[in-house]
């Protein structure tokens, strides 16, 4: 294994990348600063499939980046690899997904009696086999933290990353959550599954330690999410997508809005970025899309503005990129928020710095 140094004097950042290599950089997760998750899970998934898929579409993707970032010129120094996609798990998933989707169709159908029997086990299925999963994501997280590394996931569905938030609850009595989404995920064990790809935020918000979530770009949430954003007392704060268009409409700055949307946060951050949160041309097969949305740039000034703030970003997750039948877009897409979140979170734990 070559060491940083050796690395940093032989790797030229403008040309050809390592094969197979996430970014095409040449390092490792052991001497990586940075380590990623990928959980390639859609079990619950209830429109459109595909995010199974999405770790490997990002990594292919990925090595068509230039990696030189204007305003953070070492970007690529701080290193950053992918622990091997499980395939195991990816199968389980694609067993799983056809199990769900049955128990699905019945809900969809009126609950027909005469499958009741047949399906009514189904959720339970489903519910411990997410168990088993966020426990290993777990694992794999804090394997990673205890060697001093920064933590993210690369979903899979927005499922995915509760094992890693869990680890963390360990290491900060006090954080925060930055939720970049179109949607609330705040349902409680949507259509009977406990750990849906709906429910995220309801299960975060379980930890003590998630002292506050601050949604932004929502566009598609209940009735009961709504009340659950009211009686939360200030712990939960939700932007939602039209009320932040119409505040532009009328003449205020994204610059405020982002400095408002910031304040609201506490000192340690982990940021949960669903690909799903930006406008839709930029996520076309995403499982489900809706009008509206950020620009890539929008998305990346609101991060920039949270890290310049001074608060530390302890861990993220991207989410829910499907690539659809060719792939390319998608993958590409999420492969520059992901760089962009790792640089962030870098520079904000003082490993990286702005120009």
């Amino acid at each position: 294994m070559d060491s940083r140094e050796a690395i940093f004097e032989t790797f030229d950042p403008s040309g050809v990348g390592a094969a197979g290599a996430l970014f095409g950089l040449p390092f490792t997760t052991e001497n990586a600063q940075l380590v990623l998750i990928p959980v390639p899970w859609e079990v619950t998934v209830s429109y459109s499939s595909g995010a199974a898929d999405g770790p490997m579409a990002t990594k292919n993707a990925s090595s068509q980046l230039d990696l030189y970032i204007d305003d953070i010129p070492d970007a690529w120094k701080l290193g950053i690899a992918m622990l091997p996609i499980s395939f195991e798990w990816r199968r389980e998933s694609d067993r799983l997904r056809e199990t769900a989707a049955r128990h699905i169709r019945w809900l969809e159908a009126g609950e027909p009696a005469a499958a009741a029997k047949e399906l009514q086990g189904i959720p339970r299925e489903v519910n411990e086999d997410s168990v088993s999963l966020n426990e290993w994501v777990k694992s794999q997280a804090k394997k990673e933290l205890a060697g001093g590394k920064m933590v993210g996931v690369l979903g899979g569905d927005h499922s995915t990353p509760l094992g890693l938030i869990d680890a963390l609850t360990e290491q900060y009595a006090d954080f925060g959550i930055l939720q970049i989404d179109a949607h609330a995920d705040l349902r409680d064990s949507y259509e009977g599954f406990q750990y849906s790809h709906a429910s995220i935020m309801y299960n975060a918000l379980k930890f003590a330690s998630v002292s506050k979530l601050v949604q932004v770009g929502i566009r598609d949430y209940a009735e009961t999410e709504a009340a659950m954003v009211e009686a939360s007392a200030g712990r939960i704060v939700t932007y939602l997508d039209r009320n932040l268009k119409e505040r532009m409409f009328e003449g205020e700055s994204w610059k405020n809005l982002c400095q408002e949307m910031v304040a609201t946060l506490p000192s340690h951050v982990y940021i949960s970025f669903d690909i799903d949160g930006l406008d839709p041309k930029l996520c076309p097969h995403t499982g489900t899309p809706v009008a509206g949305g950020f620009e890539f740039e929008e998305a990346m000034y609101l991060l920039k503005t949270l890290v310049r703030s001074g608060r530390k970003i302890i861990g993220f997750d991207l989410c829910e990129v499907a690539p659809g039948d060719e792939g390319a877009w998608d993958g590409n897409v999420g492969a520059r928020v992901l760089y962009r979140l790792a640089n962030l979170m870098a520079v904000s734990q003082q490993k990286l710095s702005f120009r």
